[in-house]
């Protein structure tokens, strides 16, 4: 697959939960983040090019709230390296100003590496 991202993707030092909030099911977990996009790790496939209003939970005490709400579209969808888990890219869609300075925080506070 070719890359296409701007930014670089830091990996995170931790696995947050994000849910599919017209469901209120867990979709997966936060695997990688920029400002623009994400990777979630899922135990199923998760149809491409469509938009999913999202929910991830978020550290209280850094954060001051335990969420987050967008909107993202699924870009791609994989099997992980570990074939019993699926990799799906996201990009954010119509992120707010505040939430996007959280989204950044996120990868400062928590990203381990490029």
């Amino acid at each position: 697959m070719e890359e296409r991202r701007k930014l670089k993707r830091k990996y995170l030092a931790f696995f947050t939960r994000v849910f599919d909030e017209s469901t209120g099911e867990l979709l997966g977990h936060l695997a990688d983040i920029t400002a623009e996009g994400m990777m979630v790790i899922s135990t199923r496939p998760i149809p491409t090019d469509q938009v999913f209003q999202l929910s991830m939970d978020l550290p209280e005490y850094l954060f001051g709230r335990d969420h987050i709400d967008f909107q993202a579209r699924s870009i791609w969808c994989q099997p992980d390296i570990d074939p019993t888990f699926f990799s799906t890219g996201f990009q954010f869609k119509n992120v707010s100003p505040s939430d996007v300075q959280t989204i950044e925080q996120i990868v400062k506070e928590y990203g381990i590496r490029d």
